[in-house]
């Protein structure tokens, strides 16, 4: 292939990716209880090195990990199935209210002479598909569940490996400049992840605390919701506050609608644009058309959890693209740019 012209190389390429991906969408079943578990173990990797660098035997440290991990899980799940349960029984309610709320408004727009066709109210407008979004989102985690024991299984074998994972790369590469590569690429990841899922924890947990205040309903399931869509910066927190605020309208008043959003508002700015610069540092951030892309691609690939997943894994391949310099270019345009003028000032 080294004497075909670029236009062919090009086309090959794309004809790669067409196939990948749809064997990726094919594959769908196994591979999201396989990218949870990746997921996960890199999530643990962190605490785990942290055991080991503390002298605790590396048995011992994957024991407390996998316990901690069954806790959780556990948790989790319960929360997610009476939560899915609870919201599926009480959407008819939530539905038939928000569908008088929204004729109320038609009546005042049309009033005012602002006439919407009820196509586009219905298809683009329709705030109750925020709603079945977030129910139908829970619903996918709900079916992951039962492949729990293959994604806790996964995890311990992940984290086992990775034990001995430096000793293996030092040998199997001789090369020095590629082992740190590898080595910085994984650094990153960890660094990456055990940071962004502190911080969406915290946000999590605020949301809860603020919703529990205003008495809104589920709010630990709206803080779940806070939790995992914080991992999409920008986009994931307006994603995560419109269910919860639309509930506070039909549930409460438009004044702790109001203050739900409000709240949403504060804690997003003061974790995500306070707390996570200062602690995450630069060069790790993505731009918002990139976001945005990989939400929908990963969405149209792998479903709900796929968009959740999106920007880690978007993530995982800039900071691959960065620690290479025959890729770091494309890692380049991947980014938000907000480092370019300074590098091009050094340039000149």
């Amino acid at each position: 292939m080294s004497n075909d012209s670029p236009a062919t190389r090009f086309m090959v390429v794309i004809a790669a990716f067409i196939i990948i991906v749809s064997g990726m969408r094919a594959s769908e079943a196994i591979l999201i209880p396989f990218l949870l578990s990746l997921f996960i173990a890199v999530i643990c990797s962190s605490p785990l090195a942290w055991m080991k660098h503390r002298g605790i035997p590396n048995a011992l440290s994957l024991l407390i990990i996998i316990f901690v991990i069954m806790v959780v899980w556990l948790v989790f799940a319960a929360v997610v199935g009476s939560s899915v349960n609870d919201f599926r029984d009480d959407f008819p309610l939530y539905k038939e209210r928000l569908q008088f709320l929204t004729h109320e408004v038609r009546t005042y727009l049309d009033a005012h002479g602002i006439e919407i066709p009820s196509d586009v109210w219905q298809d683009i407008l329709d705030p109750s598909k925020a709603l079945s979004f977030v129910g139908n989102m829970l619903s996918s985690i709900g079916n992951v569940m039962a492949d729990a024991f293959f994604i806790i299984l996964t995890v311990i074998f992940i984290l086992a490996e990775e034990v001995r994972f430096s000793d293996k790369v030092r040998v199997a590469i001789n090369s020095g400049t590629g082992t740190d590569a590898i080595k910085e690429f994984v650094t990153s990841i960890n660094r990456y992840m055990a940071i962004k899922a502190a911080l969406s924890l915290l946000t999590g947990g605020l949301v809860i605390i603020w919703l529990s205040i205003l008495g809104v309903d589920f709010p630990v399931m709206w803080g779940m919701v806070a939790f995992m869509l914080n991992f999409i910066p920008n986009l994931g927190s307006i994603l995560a506050a419109v269910p919860a605020v639309l509930l506070a309208v039909i549930q409460l008043s438009t004044g702790e609608a109001m203050l739900t959003a409000l709240g949403y508002i504060v804690i997003n700015v003061v974790v995500g644009n306070v707390m996570e610069p200062r602690i995450m540092g630069r060069g790790l951030d993505l731009s918002t058309l990139v976001v945005f892309l990989s939400l929908v691609f990963w969405g149209w690939v792998l479903g709900p959890i796929g968009m959740l997943l999106s920007v880690p894994l978007t993530m995982t391949l800039k900071i691959a693209l960065e620690s290479f310099e025959d890729t770091r270019w494309i890692a380049v345009f991947l980014g938000s740019g907000k480092d370019v003028a300074s590098e091009l000032s050094l340039r000149d």
